[in-house]
């Protein structure tokens, strides 16, 4: 007999309601879980693996380094062997250390999406640049296009739990790479009113993404006080070689006030060390190269440490982003972050599979967890990519959603007071009610502490099989094309967009955006 009927509370069979919030609407305000109680290396270790960083950039240095990095470094004491590699001496990389630039925001252009890079604190967001877009309908694969990017800003803007689009994908069908990355800017801020973060492919385009961004702040001044678009930069060639592009990239982007992103982007076992401990060494002094270059050329830029190391599958030479080495790799590469106090990014997310299936939701699980435990700042494609970064889903972005919204919610700290011991309350319910369910402070905490997913199933199985058996896939289908057909944003105004359209060469037509 089952001496508990009556007092346990009956679950329930019906579905809760899975529908999208009102499309048209940004996303709620997101306070920060600060993490960073992950530490997988030991003080020790983490000394051991500075001071191999501080010797690499001191004693090997990194070669094929353009003027304007030669001339920056040099005038702070560095030098350049014969055999042409550039020296950064211990004492400048340790004053930089001292000196960077901390506790900056980057900003939205919505109440409640200001990215606070201070500490530990942890916000998600996409990534990824792949050459494809995943079918939501029948999941093949074909090349993107400058509209698959504003549907996945668009996509983005609606959900609470990525507080961030960094561009997930190439625009394929923009025929030369100004136009690219002029277009994927313009569709980007278009998009989603959320931080923006693109690429530039060569010095002379930053200009133009940045005369966007100032038209839509409202003045230069006003975008470099709140800047709400950075550029990725990928300043090295791993092993140990700069990128001339890239760096010129990065010095116009810091001189037009454009936050940089400071990424590297080693493959353990193929361009940087076998081992983790080579692996976050290199990068590490890959990282800090490009951080001092940033911070020599003006002592106030947004630089963000972009450590990005990433695992080989040595069997194929393919990356292996969804392995149990990455995850533990990227969290170490946090971690160094962390002990230098520094705003910091990172990959996580980087599924090996080709659909929003299980092994993508175990192997992205496992790796963006990691990594906010252990208190990135930014992490990049957490959510959209699959195939290793080769492809974006429309689908997966829904999905990975809910994931995120328990992901970040875990990161959260315990709060432990006399209100939450709540004795009190014990003493009270286990005289009268004996349960919880209809007591004031369950009332008023189901929303305050508690994400509830808008796709995953909590259905008892009656339920489940009366609604038909739904799924998660089968759900974010429906959401994605709610979204597609209904929510078209205006962030940007009217006249601003008609000023762009006729300063530059903007391919998203006005009628895709439904603003005819």
């Amino acid at each position: 007999m089952d001496n508990t009927a009556g007092t346990q509370p009956r679950r329930r069979s019906g579905r809760r309601n899975r529908t999208t919030k009102p499309q048209g609407s940004v996303a709620k305000g997101y306070t920060p879980p600060t993490a960073g109680r992950f530490k997988p290396l030991s003080d020790n270790d983490l000394e051991r693996v500075h001071l191999a960083s501080l010797e690499i950039l001191d004693q090997i240095g990194i070669s094929e380094a353009p003027p304007v990095v030669i001339d920056t470094i040099q005038a702070r004491g560095g030098t350049v062997t014969a055999e042409g590699r550039l020296l950064f001496p211990k004492a400048l990389v340790t004053e930089a250390l001292g000196k960077f630039h901390r506790g900056f925001q980057l900003f939205g252009r919505a109440p409640g999406q200001n990215l606070d890079m201070t500490g530990a604190r942890v916000h998600a967001g996409s990534g990824g640049a792949s050459p494809n877009i995943v079918d939501t309908l029948d999941g093949s694969y074909r090349t993107s296009t400058l509209s698959d990017l504003y549907d996945a800003a668009r996509i983005v803007d609606t959900l609470d739990h990525i507080q961030f689009f960094s561009r997930p994908m190439i625009a394929g069908d923009m025929e030369n790479n100004r136009v690219l990355d002029v277009n994927t800017t313009f569709a980007s801020l278009a998009g989603t009113s959320k931080h923006v973060m693109v690429s530039a492919s060569h010095p002379d385009h930053v200009d133009d993404i940045a005369q966007i961004c100032y038209s839509i702040a409202g003045s230069e001044q006003a975008f470099r006080e709140k800047p709400f678009l950075s550029l990725n930069i990928n300043h090295v060639v791993p092993p140990l070689r700069f990128d001339e592009c890239a760096c010129e990239v990065m010095a116009a982007a810091i001189r037009a006030g454009l936050p940089v992103m400071v990424n590297t982007f080693g493959q353990m076992g193929a361009s940087s060390p076998v081992t983790i401990a080579g692996c976050l060494a290199q990068t590490n002094a890959e990282t800090l190269a490009g951080m001092v270059f940033a911070w020599a050329l003006d002592p106030e830029v947004r630089a963000i440490y972009g450590a990005r190391p990433m695992v080989t599958d040595l069997r194929s030479g393919g990356m292996a982003g969804g392995s149990g080495e990455q995850s533990i790799l990227t969290a170490a590469a946090t971690q160094i972050a962390r002990h230098y106090d520094l705003a910091n990014s990172t990959i996580a997310g980087a599924t090996d599979s080709k659909l929003a299936d299980a092994q993508s939701g175990y192997e992205k699980a496992l790796s963006v967890t990691l990594a906010a435990q252990a208190g990135a700042n930014l992490i990049t494609q957490a959510a959209g990519t699959q195939a290793g970064l080769m492809a974006t889903s429309l689908e997966a972005f829904v999905i990975d959603n809910d994931m995120l919204g328990a992901i970040l919610q875990s990161a959260n700290s315990i709060e432990v007071s006399d209100a939450t011991l709540s004795t009190a309350a014990i003493a009270q319910i286990v005289s009268g009610e004996g349960h919880f369910l209809g007591h004031a402070d369950t009332y008023a905490r189901m929303k305050s502490d508690f994400i509830y997913p808008a796709h995953a199933d909590r259905q008892a199985p009656d339920g489940w099989l009366a609604s038909g058996k739904p799924n998660i896939n089968s759900s974010a289908k429906i959401s994605v094309a709610e979204v597609l057909a209904k929510h078209f944003p205006r962030h940007i105004s009217p006249e601003i967009e008609q000023d762009l359209r006729a300063r530059f060469d903007i391919r998203l037509p006005a009628k895709r955006m439904q603003h005819t």
